[in-house]
């Protein structure tokens, strides 16, 4: 999320709103004999259409969704991270180094916590949580390249960037297995990835009522509290350098080294 704006009836939503799901590209596999004919390509493309139709509906409520809070975001986060982030984005920013991806930047939250000399590029879904933080950069005067692009599909060349952060934004991003796989793409050997995000809480009674929670926050705004992103980014290969989890352990942050 990457990071939360809350509707009226929702309960502690601490996240960030979502990326928009890529489109499916590739068609049918060739037959034994050569291309697949035709018909099969068509009856394909038709069932590839009809599953990309209720997704793009559902990416479009999500993004009204989180335009429509984009003002009373910052408000709303503010208490999350003085209550249930606090230092987080200290801890993150202060790693980053480089040639800099922001994945899910939001509102720019997290711009006057980098360190002087970063070269820094920010990409967001929501075109009016992205407006926020261009006014931001600009009254910080922060140099900042900011996109509005998809977290599931980046805009980028493999092996561009020295550090990747995403802070409190993978709890609200469809796929979160596709995304942490996209930031490590577009991540150099040897560069840092940067997350903090909420998570499964340690205790299970916690962990019921987050379960509790998502009953509300998954249809309302795609927020998911029981994820945990460390696994994705082990999976694929990266070292944990530095881990800290708190509060019940519902808040996990991380700085990983790729191969």
């Amino acid at each position: 999320m990457n990071d939360t704006r809350t509707a009226p009836y929702e309960v502690a939503i601490a996240g960030r709103g979502p990326a928009r799901l890529a489109d499916s590209r590739m068609g049918p596999p060739p037959g034994p004999s050569g291309p697949a004919p035709v018909a099969a390509m068509t009856r394909i493309s038709k069932k590839e259409r009809e599953q990309a139709m209720p997704q793009a509906g559902r990416e479009e409520q999500l993004r009204r969704y989180w335009d429509k809070h984009a003002r009373s975001y910052d408000k709303q986060m503010g208490f999350f991270d003085r209550h249930l982030f606090a230092g987080g984005r200290d801890w993150i920013c202060s790693r980053a180094t480089g040639h800099v991806l922001e994945v899910a930047i939001g509102t720019g939250l997290n711009l006057a916590h980098y360190p002087v000399g970063v070269q820094l590029t920010g990409v967001e879904w929501s075109p009016a949580m992205l407006d926020i933080a261009r006014h931001r950069a600009g009254q910080l005067g922060r140099a900042v390249d900011l996109r509005q692009g998809d977290a599931q599909a980046l805009d980028f060349p493999d092996a561009t960037f020295d550090t990747v952060v995403c802070t409190f934004s993978l709890c609200a991003i469809p796929d979160d297995r596709k995304a942490v796989a996209e930031m490590a793409r577009v991540l150099r050997p040897g560069g840092l990835l940067l997350l903090a995000d909420h998570v499964a809480a340690s205790p299970w009674p916690a962990r019921a009522a987050q379960a509790l929670i998502e009953l509300i926050s998954v249809p309302a705004q795609g927020e998911h509290f029981r994820r945990r992103p460390i696994r994705h980014v082990q999976a694929a290969g990266f070292t944990i350098e530095d881990h800290d989890r708190f509060k019940l352990g519902i808040v996990e942050q991380l700085a990983a080294r790729k191969p």
